[in-house]
């Protein structure tokens, strides 16, 4: 069974029993989609491929559909921004995957790892460290992947190479899937380290620094205790 489909299978356990919930509802999505989603990658790997000319076509689940729902998080973004720092992050990962592609011997046997896992591999780090959000990580992450194949396979159609190019296809599948989830996984995994970290910082500069003459210790004691005990339950709510 390839990777692409056991990565699948065990998001979609996560989603299933409610482990995903939170990072869903970060990047503005139901379970029932993202099981719809999942389902349909897979299923749509199994459909034939829609030609985009005589030396290029298009996977329906590891392009077409993890394409659409880039889209869809490029819309649902709140700011101009985070759809430009999308773009650029997608242009990036892209130009990562394609140059891994030129340096990176393509023959399994020559690596100890198979080169469409480290593709995917580069281009989820590439995607989370210039993606800054949960929504812009998963954009670049399948975007790029995909934006690497049609390169590509433009390049081979004005130079006449032989060959054709499956955009989401074959062994990109794995790497469109590894992408997103890599990107995602660590921006939600040290995103929130940060979040907590950060979070962590601003109560300890918010705790009033007392060291009037006109309070007495006790008093300041007191009104400290105060003020951890209104954080205490702010963090409780």
């Amino acid at each position: 069974m390839p990777l692409a489909y056991i990565i699948l299978s065990i998001t979609g356990l996560f989603v299933l029993f409610g482990f995903a919930h939170r990072v869903l509802d970060r990047m503005k999505m139901t379970d029932t989609w993202a099981l719809i989603i999942i389902i349909g990658m897979i299923i749509g790997t199994f459909l034939p491929a829609i030609p985009l000319g005589k030396k290029m076509s298009i996977n329906i689940g590891g392009a077409i559909i993890p394409a659409a729902v880039a889209v869809y998080l490029f819309i649902k973004a709140e700011r101009g921004a985070e759809r430009t720092n999308a773009l650029v992050s997608s242009i990036l990962a892209g130009t990562a995957v394609f140059l891994a592609g030129r340096l990176l011997p393509s023959e399994p046997e020559a690596m100890f790892i198979e080169p469409n896992y480290v593709y995917g591999i580069v281009s989820g780090l590439i995607a989370y460290l210039f993606g800054r959000s949960r929504r812009c990580a998963f954009i670049a992450g399948v975007m790029g992947v995909i934006l690497s194949d049609i390169t590509q396979g433009l390049i081979n159609i004005v130079l006449a190479r032989p060959g054709t190019i499956s955009v989401g296809g074959a062994g990109a599948f794995d790497t469109v899937v590894i992408s997103m989830i890599v990107a995602v996984f660590f921006s939600e995994i040290l995103g929130e380290t940060r979040e907590k970290i950060q979070g962590g910082t601003a109560k300890k500069n918010t705790e009033p620094h007392l060291t009037s003459s006109l309070l007495s210790e006790d008093e300041i004691k007191a009104i400290k205790e105060k003020y951890r005990k209104k954080d205490s339950d702010d963090d409780e709510k």
